[in-house]
């Protein structure tokens, strides 16, 4: 299954993230990841009763600073973030299930 949308090649700063007011999620991974293509499903349902949330989907890999700055290390990891501050995180999702827990601590 492929994503539906593609993740973005161009990532914000740290520092604009840092700042950003609000629910914001985060979502490190790549197109041609297949544990990222087989999590969209859950990751969709999850983000039904959330749809106002802000969502960015990163590009992530070797030399992405963003990635570093969070230490992401396995993909798709998700950030949830609540006014800059990372609040919960989730690494390779499996379930909606996972993702709605997390969704909690927004």
């Amino acid at each position: 299954m492929a994503t539906r949308t593609a993740y973005s090649t161009r990532a914000p700063s740290r520092a604009e993230l840092d700042a950003l007011p609000g629910a914001t999620v985060i979502e490190f991974g790549t197109d041609w990841c297949g544990y990222c293509q087989g999590a969209q499903a859950s990751i969709a349902k999850a983000f039904e009763p959330h749809a106002g949330v802000r969502h960015l989907k990163i590009e992530d890999g070797p030399g992405r600073p963003l990635g570093r700055s969070f230490k992401i290390k396995l993909w798709p990891t998700l950030i949830f973030m609540r006014d800059g501050v990372e609040v919960a995180r989730v690494v390779r999702p499996t379930s909606a299930t996972e993702i709605a827990q997390a969704f909690a601590s927004l």
